[in-house]
């Protein structure tokens, strides 16, 4: 297991002094691969009480960021998450790993996610990031910090969350919530695995229930003390030679280990055994769990079932915080885990709720794989997923399926053996994978099962969830100790196939007389199909677990309508994907342009953010481009300026003045040759995440003419992946101003209504940043008001607009500040009071007009910026000539002066900024 920890419920200064770097102990390296920024490793053993903790600390560049603290799996060490500690540091985090006590290079007792010892631990942990320079800090002592593990490490992610309030998130992965019911199922010891978990412990090498042990030498190249190797030395009660130190209980806690002896004997778990571990599991301060949880949990898992991961989402969605579910393919008995797919959704989880981006894509509030056939290169199964905006529970849409069969008698054999077979710790993951499939390998004895089945189903049936059924049940002795499954029988009732492996034990007591019992199966997501029937099979034997060494005979009889079966009809299924000659040549020549594209550019990685611009829409620096294949033709030249919260910006110039190449680069689509562009303290490049605060719409956009504007929105939003309620569609609709036309189809749209509907649609999430490039092309004189208005109502809400337009007379009267280039360059950039009304600019008005030499001459004159000839006149600004030199000067030259004054039209201002040239 891999354990994530709680948030402790109160600061602990005292004991933060006892976090002592070991002399010596600490060091730095750094690792570095072509184009990335190098990782920063510090290496440090922590004093604690009772133990000495191996941590190493992970960074990237300079300033404050985000923490995350990576836990590791039962019998591993902090080794195992060290590469996705490094990914993370590159993605803008501050990742502390450790290895829990009893692991590794780690000292002192395996406590189970013991609160008094590991949940501390983490908690001193969190104490030691408060500290760091590098590490944001909510207030003093309080960092911001997220927490993520696998198994052993995300049980102790949930309990950080639950004890230390200064935990901010955390993505627990396929983990428990009640260890006592991971290890007792309704009463029921689970043997196998809980053997696994205490023989790892106990011994000196070996893997643990999370993998394999790695071959070769361990990090110090002797070989000891490797991921997935005992502890040993000092501290841990025993020695690496097992010798006269060792004792029963290995690294263990003695109450854990004489609890263990206890149920392993009697085969009966008892009520101290399950108070034991329910005092150290998750469940026990579930109602303290309040930050945004990602939970991933296995399908292929018969240590921690999806149950568990349905109990974590109601506990915390109960306690008001934002949860989201995902159900991989594999599990602890093996599979797919989908390490780099989960990593990033986990990262993008952090990104939203410890760096505050809010437009970072979490994901679906419920996603589930889905098997979709196996690729025939590799022979693997091919993986799809299903989503659904809400996490549905286990029995949403539940329908009955009719059984059939008499009462049943079979027995319990003396010693429970033969036991049938279903999910194997060890050989599992190939035997989950199988049944995903369509193949079974179960074994059910002759004489210790009961079954009851359907009739052939007339329609395929998807089950998502856990279906129940009501059953009598007698037995002779009093108690029976039963295995509840579920199979898929095919059309000639002979193949047969249990999904993912699982069975649900339950022991009934008082049963001498007969006693209903409501029997919840495993939750599976499975498809069955036509003409197949469902098996409900009830075992009084199973390898994995303890049933009773005294033979006794049990009856058992359908009590109820039949099985229910929860179907999730809001879990949608993506589409299946096209064959590979669609798509392979395609790909192929991607693959090679990619390839070109590298070898002859450098690869550049964003540069940290920057917490001083965190509220600055948009810092433009030294950015310039040139024209391809060349060194001195330049699209743009070494341009700055910057935009504020609230402001409607525009973007001016005459065409090749640098403009569409500008906002190229501000969306990511090309990349400058120098300077820099940084979004609310992000530096842009493609694809970065913070491009999810910004929205564009270019001069048209593509709607299905048949569907309403609002079906069209709501059907871009879904293609995003972001939550529905993330979308803010009625207030993005409400600024547009469409009123009663979104019910129609588009095609009914005029042209206004039309780009109205486009602006929505870049207003979709409410972008705190939005770019209209010729907003009102093809608008007439009102619809161009309209547009103007939807502009102005938008940034009153805080927000920033650019908008690039040829329209003068509108910008003039929409914008509040204006940028104008010129051949790449900046003009000026100011408000737009400021510009067009600004005393150095004056409209000569003249009787008739001036030639072309002439306006020359005067453009050349000392202290005189440009001229340019406009309608009626000319346009002069001043460079440093006063009005009544230039008046003079005009009189010189016999130009027919009827009148000198201050312009005031952005048109004016614009061709004199420009010299004259057209817009």
């Amino acid at each position: 297991m891999q354990i994530r920890l709680p948030r402790a419920a109160r600061r602990w200064p005292a004991l933060a002094a006892a976090v002592a770097l070991l002399a010596g102990a600490g060091t730095w390296t750094a690792v570095a691969s072509d184009g990335e920024p190098a990782v920063h490793r510090e290496d440090t053993v922590m004093e604690m009480p009772g133990a000495r903790i191996d941590t190493s600390f992970f960074t990237t560049g300079e300033g404050r960021r985000p923490a995350v603290l990576l836990g590791h799996g039962f019998g591993g060490s902090k080794d195992d998450v060290r590469a996705q500690a490094e990914r993370l540091a590159r993605d803008g985090y501050a990742v502390l790993t450790w290895t829990a006590r009893g692991f590794g290079r780690s000292t002192g007792r395996i406590g189970l996610n013991d609160p008094a010892h590991e949940v501390k631990d983490v908690q001193r942990l969190v104490d030691w990031l408060a500290r760091r320079p590098e590490v944001r800090l909510d207030k003093a002592g309080d960092p911001r910090v997220g927490v993520s593990g696998v198994s052993y490490g995300g049980a102790i992610s949930l309990l950080a969350a639950g004890y230390d309030s200064r935990v901010d998130a955390i993505a627990p992965q396929i983990t428990y919530w009640n260890l006592a019911d991971a290890l007792f199922p309704d009463g029921v010891f689970k043997k196998l695995w809980a053997g696994i978990f205490f023989t790892t412990g106990s011994g000196t090498t070996g893997p643990g229930p999370d993998g394999p042990a790695p071959d070769g030498p361990g990090p110090d190249g002797s070989g000891a003390d490797r991921p997935g190797t005992a502890a040993s030395g000092p501290g841990t009660g025993r020695s690496r030679t097992g010798g006269p130190e060792a004792d029963a209980c290995g690294r263990f806690q003695p109450e854990l280990c004489a609890m263990y002896e206890r149920v392993a004997v009697s085969g009966t778990p008892d009520a101290a055994a399950r108070s034991l571990l329910e005092a150290r599991s998750p469940s026990a301060v579930g109602h303290r769990i309040k930050v945004p949880t990602l939970i991933v949990q296995g399908q292929s898992d018969s240590l921690f079932p999806l149950g568990h991961a349905d109990a974590m989402a109601r506990a915390v969605a109960a306690n008001g915080a934002p949860v989201a579910v995902d159900w991989i393919a594999g599990g602890h008995d093996g599979g797919d885990r989908e390490t780099a797919r989960v990593e990033g959704r986990v990262t993008d989880w952090f990104d939203r709720y410890l760096k505050d981006d809010t437009g970072a894509a979490t994901g679906p509030a419920f996603r589930v794989s889905r098997t979709g056939g196996v690729d025939s290169t590799d022979g693997q199964a091919r993986l799809r997923g299903a989503s659904a905006e809400r996490y549905p529970g286990l029995r949403a849409g539940a329908r009955t399926v009719p059984l059939s069969g008499p009462p049943q008698t079979f027995r319990n054999p003396a010693g429970a053996a033969p036991p049938g077979v279903s999910a194997v710790p060890g050989v599992g993951g190939g035997l989950s994978q199988l049944s995903s499939l369509g193949l079974g390998v179960s074994l059910d004895f002759p004489g210790q099962y009961a079954r009851f089945d359907s009739a052939p189903l007339t329609e395929p049936l998807r089950v998502t969830g856990s279906p129940t059924v009501r059953v009598k049940v007698t037995s002779d002795s009093g108690t029976a100790v039963l295995f509840g499954k579920v199979y898929d029988v095919g059309p000639d009732g002979r193949q047969q196939v249990l999904p993912a492996q699982l069975v649900a034990p339950v022991r009934v007591d008082g049963a001498r007389g007969g006693k209903d019992v409501a029997l919840t199966l495993p939750a599976i997501d499975h498809e069955v199909e036509a003409g197949h029937r469902l098996r409900l099979v009830l075992a009084a034997t199973d390898l994995g677990y303890a049933s009773p060494a005294a033979p006794a005979a049990y009856t058992v009889a359908l009590a109820g309508d039949g099985l229910s079966v929860p179907t999730a009809p809001a879990v949608t299924t993506q589409a299946a994907g096209l064959p590979w000659w669609v798509w392979g040549l395609p790909a192929a020549g991607a693959v090679v342009a990619a390839a070109l594209l590298l070898t002859a550019r450098r690869r550049t990685t964003a540069p940290a953010p920057d917490p001083e611009l965190a509220g600055v829409p948009l810092t433009i620096s030294g950015l310039t481009k040139r024209y391809a294949g060349s060194a001195d033709r330049y699209a743009v030249r070494d341009l700055s300026f910057r935009v504020e919260k609230g402001q409607v910006l525009g973007l001016l110039g005459p065409n090749g003045a640098g403009k569409t190449t500008t906002l190229r680069m501000l969306m990511g689509l090309i990349t400058p040759d120098e300077g820099e562009i940084r979004v609310f303290g992000h530096a842009i490049r493609p694809g970065a995440p913070v491009l999810s605060r910004v929205g564009a719409f270019v001069e048209g956009a593509g709607f299905l003419p048949h569907l309403s504007g609002r079906e069209n929105l709501e059907l871009y939003w879904r293609a995003t992946g972001r939550p529905a309620g993330d979308a803010h569609i009625d207030e993005a609709l409400e600024i547009a101003g469409l009123g009663d036309a979104l019910a129609r189809a588009v095609r009914t749209y005029s042209q206004g209504m039309r780009q109205r509907l486009a602006i929505a649609q870049a207003m979709l999430g409410l972008p705190d940043l939005l770019i209209l490039d010729e907003p009102t092309n093809g608008l007439d004189p009102p619809q161009i008001r309209e547009m103007r208005d939807v502009m102005i109502r938008y940034a009153a809400g805080g927000r920033t607009v650019i908008v690039s337009s040829h329209l003068l007379a509108e910008v003039e009267q929409s914008c509040t500040h204006l940028v104008v280039m010129d051949r790449g360059r900046l003009v000026q950039a100011g408000p737009v009071a400021e510009i067009t009304g600004g005393g150095d600019t004056l409209l000569v008005t003249t009787a008739g007009e001036v030639p072309d030499p002439l306006v020359d001459k005067i453009g050349a004159l000392p202290g005189i910026g440009t001229a340019a000839r406009t309608d009626g006149g000319l346009l002069v600004r001043l460079d440093g000539a006063s009005a009544t030199a230039l008046i003079a000067e005009l009189v010189r030259l016999d130009v027919p002066v009827t009148g000198v004054g201050p312009h005031r039209r952005l048109e004016d201002a614009f061709l004199t900024l420009i010299g004259g040239g057209s817009a």
